[in-house]
């Protein structure tokens, strides 16, 4: 699904991404953990051409994605607040983001029925502008839009900010069913270990832009790795 090739991005004299060969497989759900700076946000973008490389490339589906826009089509992804459009309400957002992918209100309205849970009541029917809503609803709402075309590549960069425990209780709920009912690939970034851990049979953990490890968590065997890495107490 995902190959990286000799990809680098640097911010002047500072390494925010080198990674020399990596592959994501279809079906996988990989957690990308590391402290802050790490690079998570910066590879993440690089996948979704948001930025330019310094050298190698990205492919997805054998697309690089920085010379051609077909694999948008089968993407989807939220990374933080820029790609919500603020002054539409939740709905209008939704039919917006549906109808790009050249989907009915119906369908969009059928979709949005098995995250009723997840937006708890504080999202729909509120009458009022994303920009005025919390940064947990927003989170919500961003997710929401990024899984609302049934994507076979979902990428979420750090999910779980703001979210209160029961709502990231379902959103983890949630990501694995679609998981498992679609067999999509699905990247999440995290700093919360145990949230990682939790949804993620693969994870891959990034110091300086690289990554330094490549985990198989088999009933979350990665949490010790993990927390003896961070010296968690």
């Amino acid at each position: 699904m995902i190959t990286i090739n000799n990809l680098q991005k640097h911010f002047g004299q500072k390494q925010a991404v080198d990674i020399e060969n990596y592959q994501i497989n279809e079906g996988e759900m990989l957690g990308l953990v590391g402290n802050n700076g790490a690079g998570k946000t910066t590879l993440f973008r690089l996948m979704l051409d948001l930025l330019k490389a310094d050298r190698g490339n990205v492919l997805i589906n054998e697309i690089d994605v920085s010379q051609s826009e077909d694999w948008k089509n089968i993407t989807g992804a939220f990374i933080d607040e820029s790609f919500l459009i603020d002054y539409l309400t939740p709905e209008e957002f939704f039919y917006f983001t549906g109808k790009m992918y050249g989907m009915k209100k119906e369908e969009i309205d059928e979709r949005l029925i098995i995250f009723e849970r997840f937006m708890n009541d504080e999202v729909m029917g509120q009458k009022k502008f994303i920009r005025n809503f919390s940064a947990g609803n927003k989170q919500k709402i961003g997710i929401i839009s990024a899984m609302l075309h049934k994507p076979r590549l979902l990428i979420l960069d750090e999910p779980f900010n703001f979210l209160d425990p029961s709502s990231q209780s379902i959103i983890k709920q949630l990501l694995k069913r679609y998981n498992e009912e679609t067999n999509a690939t699905i990247l999440i970034s995290s700093h919360n270990l145990n949230h990682t851990v939790d949804v993620c049979p693969r994870i891959a953990l990034l110091e300086y832009g690289t990554i330094i490890k490549d985990i198989i968590n088999e009933n979350n065997s990665a949490e010790a790795e993990l927390e003896q890495y961070f010296n968690v107490e």
